[in-house]
């Protein structure tokens, strides 16, 4: 056969392809049987727990039943928990949308598995399904009504990004990353369409609204999510002339706003001491150079400068951390407007906590928890390489320093500066919308960073800049998107007031 009549018959195929599989629809298939490859088939791929599991595992119903569960920390996943029977005295730690997410699933191993024994798989096929949906939804914003050739190389890229284990493997684990991780994809996507005028835009306002609330109020952290979207999204209220829809998107926005405001206010005091602990001894002390004088700047005594580099949980602390006397001459001192305003006048302690956040902060999988069950005969704490390429590549390829950070925030918002000028001039609010949505990501990725520093150090900052791992790869690959369909500076067509 001729490489000419070749050719010929892959054009035609693809042709014949592309008439029944859209990109967003191949993009969502390949990602539904990656993770079904990941996770549901053995070997199975999860999250190891590393101590964090108990707040939020009792209150809602289960409880570690593995005789050597405590041996596992960090090294093995697993994936049976018991179901608690009769009355269950545990109230929950954190108040998180996680808990929904969880009830839901093991209503669902009782019906379909076992009363007693909970798989934490019932969970990872609900979170697969999800994610499924929002991916579908991602790539159909950035494809729909575009020529194929640009739209299968987005979706493909969406494949190689998203179906990343380094990401999925958080579904077969108690992390609220889970929620965190299908939320963004779903806000944006939500967000995206209502930009593109794609499909009804008062169904993509609900989940736009649900995705924002269920995200913030995900973890403690992500507080000050409501926030940015209540304020940087002020101009999706003017995208319709209705009346109703302006009602129903303020009404929104203020919903998610008080989300966030609930979020910081409802964080346990505990937790708030272990933040503040952290703060203190893995930021403001471990960087400064003389850590005396750091503490007279709050007016704490310079003798806690012994707590230096300490950490909450150690076992031989030379100082009790839940003393009243601890109280009173340490934590009450200072708070996240002190600890903010300290950095501020101490910018080159911040520059180096900052650096050292960005080192974290573009790797997806923390290379602290293993992946593979302890019957599989791996040595604790082994990850999976399957379908981690962009994983791997992005850990050891980007330049993980916050200066990076800065040039890649430069070039994004540059480069989209003009089609929303050209928008405004052209009175679209529509088709302004795309920088704002872009710019809203940006900063939820640059909250997860500052919040992680000022909010507890450097304390198991690879989990804590998670907002910020993912946050980057949607924009970038919202960008790259916009490249390869020609649309980064002049904006789409589609769509009006």
């Amino acid at each position: 056969m001729s490489v000419s009549k070749v050719k010929l018959y892959i054009m035609n195929r693809f042709v014949l392809v592309s008439r029944f599989v859209s990109p967003a629809l191949l993009a969502a298939t390949c990602v539904l049987f990656i993770t079904i490859m990941a996770l549901f088939i053995p070997p199975y791929i999860g999250m190891a727990d590393n101590g964090d599991y108990f707040r939020i595992l009792y209150g809602n119903g289960l409880y570690f039943n593995t005789p050597d569960y405590d041996s596992q920390y960090f090294g093995y996943f697993i994936k049976h928990f018991g179901i608690f029977q009769y009355f269950n005295e545990n109230s929950s730690d954190v108040i998180s949308s996680q808990s929904l997410f969880i009830h839901f699933s093991v209503w669902m191993n009782k019906i379909f598995y076992d009363q007693q024994v909970f798989d934490i798989r019932f969970q990872a096929a609900m979170y697969t399904l999800l994610y499924t949906i929002a991916i579908y939804l991602l790539v159909e914003s950035l494809t729909w009504k575009i020529p194929k050739k640009y739209g299968y190389p987005i979706a493909i890229l969406a494949v190689l990004m998203f179906g990343d284990t380094g990401y999925t493997a958080y579904f077969n684990s108690f992390y609220g990353e889970s929620v965190v991780i299908i939320m963004m994809v779903f806000m944006l996507a939500s967000g995206l369409l209502l930009y593109r005028n794609r499909y009804n835009d008062y169904v993509l306002l609900a989940i736009f609204t649900l995705s924002g609330f269920l995200l913030t109020t995900s973890k403690q952290q992500n507080a000050p999510v409501g926030v940015i979207i209540a304020f940087i999204c002020i101009i999706l209220i003017f995208i319709r002339k209705q009346k109703t829809f302006r009602i129903l998107m303020s009404s929104s926005l203020l919903i998610l706003l008080l989300a966030g405001i609930s979020t910081y206010a409802l964080i346990p005091k505990e937790f708030v001491n272990i933040n503040k602990y952290h703060a203190m001894t893995r930021g403001i002390l471990m960087e400064s150079k003389d850590p005396e004088v750091a503490l007279s700047a709050f007016g704490i005594d310079k003798q806690y400068a012994i707590l230096d580099k300490s950490i909450y949980y150690a076992l031989n602390s030379t100082v009790d951390v839940n003393s009243e006397i601890l109280e009173k001459n340490f934590y009450s001192q200072y708070g996240f407007g002190s600890i903010l305003k300290y950095y501020f006048t101490n910018t080159g302690q911040a520059g180096k906590l900052f650096d050292l956040a960005a080192k974290s902060a573009f790797i997806i999988r923390p290379p602290a928890m293993g992946n593979y069950e302890k019957t599989v005969g791996h040595p604790a704490g082994e990850q999976t390489t399957f379908f981690s390429g962009y994983s791997l590549m992005k850990k050891a390829l980007t330049p993980r320093t916050f200066g990076f950070i800065v040039i890649w925030m430069a070039v994004v918002v540059g480069l989209y500066i003009p089609s929303f000028i050209a928008a405004l001039r052209a009175k679209n609010i529509r088709q302004a919308i795309r920088l704002p949505l872009v710019v809203t990501f940006i900063l939820f990725g640059l909250s997860g960073i500052l919040v992680s520093i000022i909010g507890a150090g450097d304390a198991d900052l690879a989990k804590h800049v998670f907002l910020f791992t993912i946050a980057f790869d949607l924009v970038t690959f919202v960008f790259i998107s916009d490249i390869i369909r020609r649309c980064l500076l002049r904006g789409d067509q589609e769509g009006g007031v």
